[in-house]
């Protein structure tokens, strides 16, 4: 036994090595800003976004005066024109660097292209002051969404499924409404 353990210790003493030398650990750099990443996969900011996707549709957006209340401490902006209509879209993120979870997307495409609700995965559906129907869903296991139609455009409200105590539908359904803060402007 003993012979056993002297081997261990003189193999352990080989590969770890007898040196006088340093050691040079190497430094371990700092990662890098949030912004570089959401950068480099297209995201913008909200303005330059919002004025590409109007540009490109010929129509004004109008988007939410509220969001989540959550702290963020990014907010970026996207549009996506991948050569076919159907998967053009605007997309809004919020972000929370130090909370993952703290994330809120606000995606925005033309009704004609809208993405289909399975009854499966709805939730519930709430009435929102314009008479729309609002429908919350499920989405994979991370988000749910409140989705719905207003001015030719898809919205969808999503948040992470782990702060839905936070953020309830009901608070979803106020962002959506307010949409119309300026309020309606009824053509004679």
């Amino acid at each position: 036994m003993k012979k056993l353990q002297l081997l261990l210790i003189t193999c352990s003493l080989f590969i770890c090595g007898l040196s006088d030398e340093s050691v040079y650990a190497i430094k371990y750099e700092e990662t890098q800003p949030i912004e570089i990443p959401y950068a480099e996969i297209g995201f913008t900011t909200v303005e330059e976004a919002v004025k590409e996707f109007e540009h490109y549709y010929q129509q004004d957006l109008k988007l939410p005066l509220k969001v989540p209340p959550l702290p963020f401490t990014h907010h970026f902006g996207r549009f996506t024109d991948l050569d076919g209509v159907a998967n053009d879209a605007f997309e809004l993120e919020f972000i929370n660097e130090e909370s993952p979870e703290s994330h809120y997307i606000l995606n925005v495409r033309p009704v004609q292209y809208k993405i289909p609700i399975k009854a499966k995965y709805t939730l519930k559906t709430y009435k929102l002051k314009n008479g729309e129907e609002a429908t919350l869903i499920n989405i994979a296991d991370s988000f749910v969404a409140l989705v719905f139609e207003r001015d030719n455009w898809q919205y969808m409200l999503s948040i992470d499924k782990r702060i839905t105590d936070k953020v309830t539908p009901k608070i979803l359904v106020d962002i959506a409404n307010s949409i119309d803060y300026l309020g309606e402007t009824k053509q004679p």
